[in-house]
């Protein structure tokens, strides 16, 4: 008699097998919009750092427009921009990605979207792509966005980025930390 393959999670391969080299700096020179920095740290349902997470974010470029076919809005696309970026997390669980701040996107119902930036997450004892979004503090559009809408008041503040002080790099500054369970868990999408 067969015996059935037993379930296992995913991971820990990430470091080795899935990183993108550079792939935690989108923009290159050419790049319109202004470049940002998002940096955090992701943990889990103990509070214990998460040492071999993967993260994979998409984007907007600057613009509002996604470097994707299905994206057929008015206006030129930026071809310095892919708007797709992958980084593990290090020893201590932390992340960054350097990318610029996208413009607006069309949602439901005709909606505008408030700037955003769509995150993945794979880590070792998570069975599939955990999704969640970055949304900004200081963008005023938050208020109307109709996908934060649909997020309960009291869990609106774990999809968005702090804003810090800024570097004298240019780069504008942005906090982001995930929590995988328990109290203050990020939301995550079913998608």
């Amino acid at each position: 008699m067969w015996e059935l393959t037993p379930f296992q999670t995913i991971g820990p391969f990430f470091h080795h097998a899935l990183t993108l080299p550079g792939g935690e700096t989108l923009p290159g020179e050419k790049t319109a919009g202004q470049r940002v920095l998002i940096t955090g740290t992701v943990r889990d349902g103990a509070r214990a750092v998460v040492p071999d997470a993967l993260l994979e974010i998409w984007q907007a470029d600057a613009a509002g427009r996604y470097h994707h076919p299905e994206d057929v809005q008015e206006g030129a696309l930026d071809p310095a921009f892919d708007g797709f970026g992958r980084a593990p997390t290090d020893d201590a669980g932390r992340f960054s990605f350097v990318t610029v701040k996208p413009g607006p996107v069309p949602g439901p119902d005709d909606r505008q979207q408030a700037p955003h930036v769509l995150v993945g997450i794979l880590a070792r004892g998570i069975l599939a792509r955990l999704v969640t979004r970055i949304y900004f503090e200081d963008e005023p559009s938050n208020a109307r966005d109709p996908i934060l809408q649909l997020v309960p008041v009291e869990r609106r503040q774990t999809l968005v980025a702090r804003a810090e002080d800024p570097g004298r790099d240019g780069l504008v500054r942005y906090r982001f930390d995930i929590v995988l369970q328990g109290e203050n868990e990020t939301v995550f999408f079913d998608v």
